[in-house]
């Protein structure tokens, strides 16, 4: 799987909508890869990325149902919201970021370098302190809290902004962008939910989202 990112013309701001003239630029990729462990539900969820000097915009946008969201801090269980996520890593001789966010606008993101699991977690993961972690951006369409759920259909969008010199304090220097090559995944998840769901852009071998083996290429223009 490779999804290519394209540079801004014409830089999106948090409240733009997937309509909006600056996303028109981007590549649109499909979360179309299911795991049999959820239920029937099967939100159409899609994606775009841009990036500038700055760092990488991104906008998720999701045709769903039964969306509850009621985590609202830094580094909550967002994935047991609804929820959506996007898995970077910049170099392949370093760890990888998961950067999750709820349909509220909360988000978590920590560096891991060694994904094996163990009680708690992982074998090696940093979780990134709220000064660096409230450097990423992000903002939903729907309020902060969902609750009760909304179980009607309902299209909702999420954007967020992932600083470079953020990135660059775990996976050291990110060098010249256009023609570097990073690994990656999105995906989307609602743990807790009244109808649980896992789906992903590249496809996982196993109930796990945490695979950096299964990730694709993300190519920078």
């Amino acid at each position: 799987m490779n999804y290519t990112v394209f540079p801004t013309r014409r830089r999106p701001n948090l409240g733009a909508g997937w309509e909006d003239e600056a996303w028109k630029d981007a590549e649109t990729a499909e979360l179309k890869n299911f795991r049999p462990e959820g239920s029937a539900h099967r939100p159409r969820t899609s994606v775009r990325l841009l990036y500038d000097a700055e760092g990488i915009r991104g906008i998720f946008h999701v045709e769903d149902q039964f969306v509850r969201s009621i985590r609202t801090n830094y580094m909550d269980e967002v994935w047991k919201d609804s929820c959506v996520e996007f898995f970077m890593q910049p170099r392949p001789d370093t760890g990888y970021f998961n950067l999750e966010m709820n349909a509220g606008g909360a988000h978590l993101c920590c560096f891991i370098e060694n994904h094996e699991r163990v009680p708690g977690g992982f074998k090696k993961l940093t979780r990134l302190p709220a000064d660096l972690g409230g450097g990423i951006q992000v903002r939903s369409s729907l309020p902060k809290i969902i609750d009760p759920e909304i179980a009607e259909p309902v299209r909702w969008h999420l954007n967020f902004f992932v600083p470079f010199s953020v990135l660059e304090i775990y996976a050291g220097l990110l060098g010249e962008l256009p023609g570097s090559q990073w690994r990656g995944n999105f995906y989307k998840c609602a743990d807790d939910g009244s109808h649980p769901h896992w789906a992903s852009w590249a496809a996982v071998d196993e109930f796990n989202f945490h695979l950096p083996r299964c990730f694709g290429t993300i190519l920078f223009k």
